[in-house]
């Protein structure tokens, strides 16, 4: 990819993967950009799980469907799974969530997430963030203490080969942007 637009655009979740397996080194690139996100007051309220094992990364992906909402099946087909711990922010970071009536550290995960799935897509590899799972399953999978949340899954592994880019579908930049007032 020549530029960071061309980048934002390829990148989209992926819901097909190949059996290939992810290169250590990959994974642990994808990781670095994700510590290098910023976050508020700096506090870098995350810490990332890396489920590489095949059993353990199955049963993960295993808890992000379940017979009646099934919409996250393609998750077992991903050959590794990412799990997202939120941490506790430096106090000055849960003054300003009190006072603002913000959850700084969510908006903090999605960026480092974020950063994660575009340094996975220069790489060829594909994503896919997951919000709905069972929080439960993948906190006892893991060892995940009980005191902790998880924010977000996302699977992770090469696009099958017959996986196309889709045409992304979005609100015109009209209808999505203002300029110096929401009304007028």
């Amino acid at each position: 990819m020549n530029s960071f637009f061309e980048l934002v655009a390829k990148r989209q979740s992926v819901r097909k993967y190949s059996e290939r397996k992810i290169e250590r080194e990959k994974i642990e690139k994808c990781i670095e950009v994700a510590r290098l996100a910023p976050s508020a007051c700096n506090s870098q309220p995350w810490t990332f799980i890396v489920v590489d094992n095949p059993e353990l990364s199955l049963k993960v992906a295993k808890a992000t469907y379940s017979p009646i909402i099934a919409f996250n099946k393609f998750a077992k087909n991903s050959t590794v799974m990412i799990v997202i711990v939120i941490e506790r922010p430096k106090t000055i970071a849960q003054i300003g969530d009190a006072i603002k009536n913000r959850e700084f550290p969510l908006i903090d995960i999605g960026i480092a997430a974020e950063h994660f799935c575009l340094q996975a897509t220069e790489l060829g590899l594909g994503t896919c963030m997951i919000g709905w799972f069972n929080e439960k399953k993948v906190k006892s999978l893991l060892n995940i203490p009980e005191n902790k949340r998880v924010g977000l899954c996302i699977s992770m592994g090469y696009p099958a080969e017959n996986y196309k880019q889709r045409q992304k579908i979005r609100k015109s930049t009209e209808d999505m942007c203002r300029y110096n007032s929401y009304i007028g």
